[in-house]
């Protein structure tokens, strides 16, 4: 137990993620690919996903640092897979993320190699069973919006599904030079997914992102659910 609580970096809680994805082509990814890692694919397609979700009870090296408990975070991100031995690591490689505090920008980035910024933000969860929930952040004097409402009820994943294959990713992988990534490791129990009804997106991704993700902003996603979340702990990252 001892070893575990010291390679831990941060732990929380984090909850009601709505994961939008959209399929687009390989090449807009290569410039972001960190050096070891290659695009992990769903059906032969490759995906970045618009996520929002909430952190709670979040604590950084076992220490709740006030007013940083509790927040938001909407991120863009892409899938990769690196082999490590005889397994293949799965995991995330970050666009860019969002959140309200500056404190958790700077640390993320220092520490990660991550590209945080921090931004007023806001969210909203309502209803029993049928839930609406909704990401707001404001940039450039405009608010931005990732909005669902979903189904009555949420179901374990189904082996083989997008869904699956969104969220079974325990890795986080950055660039941390021409030839360096940094990787860490993801650690939570598998979540169960609502089917979403209705979705509305507003995001700016050419200023918020890069002007190659620009067409998205009118792009239909391929899939959007929600996904229940669960405690969380991420480990402490190394170089490869």
């Amino acid at each position: 137990m001892g070893d575990v609580i010291q390679n831990n970096f941060l732990t929380a809680s984090w909850s009601n993620l709505i994961m939008a994805n959209y399929e687009l082509d390989a090449a807009l990814l290569e410039k972001h690919l960190p050096v070891k890692t290659e695009l992990d694919q769903y059906q032969g397609k490759n995906f970045v996903s618009l996520v929002g979700f909430q952190f709670f009870n979040t604590r950084v090296l076992g220490i709740k640092i006030p007013f940083h408990v509790n927040f938001e975070e909407v991120n863009l991100r892409f899938y990769v897979r690196r082999k490590f031995g005889n397994e293949w690591r799965r995991g995330v490689v970050f666009i860019s993320e969002i959140v309200p505090k500056h404190a958790i920008a700077f640390i993320a980035n220092t520490l990660y190699h991550e590209n945080y910024k921090a931004m007023p933000m806001q969210s909203f969860v309502s209803g029993r069973g049928s839930y609406e929930v909704e990401y707001r952040w404001k940039f450039e004097g405009d608010w931005n919006s990732l909005k669902i409402r979903t189904s009555q009820s949420a179901s374990p994943l189904v082996i083989g599904s997008m869904e699956e294959c969104i969220t079974e990713h325990y890795w986080g992988y950055n660039k941390a030079g021409k030839n360096k990534t940094t990787e860490y490791q993801v650690i939570h129990p598998r979540w169960n997914v609502y089917p979403v009804e209705e979705h509305f997106i507003h995001c700016n991704f050419a200023r918020l992102y890069d002007t190659d993700f620009a067409f998205l902003q009118d792009a239909n996603p391929h899939s959007v659910f929600l996904a229940d979340g669960s405690d969380v702990s991420v480990r402490m990252g190394t170089s490869i």
